[in-house]
């Protein structure tokens, strides 16, 4: 038999790789024969095997491909079945659907105003801040507002508890724990104080709710001290009547008030006039107090001085009554010069600085005057600029304006008064001087017509 060189070459290929997994190679050529006739039975044993997998797979394939095919016909006559049940119910679904119409009446009426109820409801119960102690109630308002079918009964009943519950806790004082935006930006948990639906206080200070985050948020500026003291009173309260300033507008007068500028504010607005008008009212009101204080001291000393018959040097009674004791031999007209130029002599110190006050009357409307003019300057100047599209920013411009005006009469108002007082109360003691020594020289005449006559 006759061996091809092509199957010798695979041989010796199949043996250089069976060789190391046998452990061991062929050592002869006939060996090596009864090696290649080894390999070569394997080989048509493996290719038999591989045959037969292939045959039973076709026709394995053949089955699938028949049921396939029959699945297919099913389907195909389902879909014809379907289609023909479709055109059936498509034709039937216009008298459905008026038949439905008709027999729910008003229901659908009834149904729309549920609709437009709860969605009322839902935006109302959003910008609550009863939902801070309540929440998640508009979830199904909202639901109950976008759905296309008909309330159950759950729903009507609910939509109802949720009215009466909102209703009723509008008239309600409530303490409770919430989360709490302070104006740092923090978060935390707090014991909160709601009032209805109008305020939220916690720890004396007013809240807001924050639509957007539905959570309450502390306001970056509280309205007056007054304000804020019912509050931190009406907190700490557990039981009784207590005072508060309440916003039933929900607030916006809280924010109106917040955002009026405090007296501190008004008069950073007046600039330098306003500083120099607030100065020279501080500096009246001392020099009018004290201008008081020593016309008091010098009126009670006059007022003892005249009680007394010792004449003291140290009041100006006593000095006047002093040029009489001086002046005791002389004539009724000379005597009279000399008390007339003592009470002239006196009359400056008392009537010192009532001038100044009333310069600082004068000039303090003045200088108000003036800022408000150099202030409306400023607000000609801006609108040649920006114009007159924002009324914000010429009525803003316009109050600041004004503000020196308003000080400069409220520190002249008083200056006046009080240099009326002074001018009033210079003038009693004046009065004092004068009518003391008229006494002097009406008795000093008596005297000296008693001693003609006894002549």
């Amino acid at each position: 038999m006759r061996i091809s060189a092509t199957k010798i070459i695979a041989a010796v290929a199949f043996l250089q790789v069976a060789a190391p997994a046998l452990g061991q190679a062929p050592k002869s050529l006939g060996q090596l024969l009864e090696e290649v006739r080894k390999g070569t039975a394997a080989e048509r044993s493996e290719n038999r095997r591989r045959e037969e997998e292939f045959r039973a797979a076709k026709d394995r394939q053949q089955q699938l491909l028949a049921e396939a095919r029959a699945k297919k016909a099913a389907a195909e006559a389902k879909s014809k079945e379907l289609e023909t049940t479709f055109e059936s119910k498509e034709q039937e679904l216009p008298e459905l659907q008026e038949s439905l119409r008709l027999r729910l009446g008003t229901l659908g009426e009834l149904f729309g105003v549920v609709r437009q109820v709860a969605g009322d409801t839902a935006g109302f119960v959003r910008g609550s801040v009863i939902s801070t102690q309540i929440p998640g109630r508009s979830a199904f308002l909202d639901r109950l507002a976008e759905s296309t079918e008909l309330p159950s009964v759950e729903d009507l009943e609910k939509l109802w508890f949720t009215l009466q519950q909102e209703m009723t806790e509008t008239g309600r004082v409530t303490r409770y724990k919430a989360n709490v935006i302070g104006a740092d930006g923090s978060e935390g948990v707090r014991d909160v104080v709601r009032v209805g639906v109008f305020n939220v206080i916690s720890q004396g200070e007013y809240l807001r709710l924050d639509d957007q985050t539905g959570k309450l948020v502390e306001l970056g500026r509280q309205p007056s001290a007054r304000h804020l003291s019912t509050a931190a009173s009406f907190a700490s309260a557990q039981s009784g009547m207590a005072p508060l300033s309440l916003d039933p507008s929900g607030g916006t007068i809280l924010g109106m008030l917040v955002q009026s500028p405090t007296l501190e504010e008004r008069i950073q607005q007046g600039g330098l006039v306003g500083y120099i008008i607030i100065g020279l009212g501080i500096v009246g009101l001392l020099f009018a107090f004290y201008r008081f204080v020593y016309l008091g001291i010098v009126g009670n000393k006059i007022k003892r001085q005249a009680k007394r018959d010792e004449h003291d040097s140290g009041n100006p009674l006593g000095r006047v009554l002093s040029v009489y004791d001086e002046n005791r031999s002389a004539d009724v007209e000379t005597i009279e010069l000399k008390l007339d130029e003592a009470i002239l002599n006196e009359t400056p110190a008392l009537e010192r600085g009532n001038a100044f006050v009333r310069v600082l009357s004068v000039i303090a409307p003045l200088l108000g005057l003036l800022g408000t003019v150099t202030g409306m300057i400023n607000v000609f100047q801006q609108i040649q600029l920006y114009g007159t599209g924002d009324p914000k920013l010429m009525a803003g411009g316009i109050s600041m304006a004004l503000v020196t005006t308003v000080l400069g009469l409220v520190m002249a108002i008083p200056l006046v008064l009080l240099h009326s007082m002074l001018n009033g109360r210079t003038k009693s003691l004046v009065q004092i001087l004068e009518y003391q020594s008229a006494g002097i020289i009406a008795r000093h005449a008596e005297q000296g017509g008693a001693r003609a006559a006894s002549n």
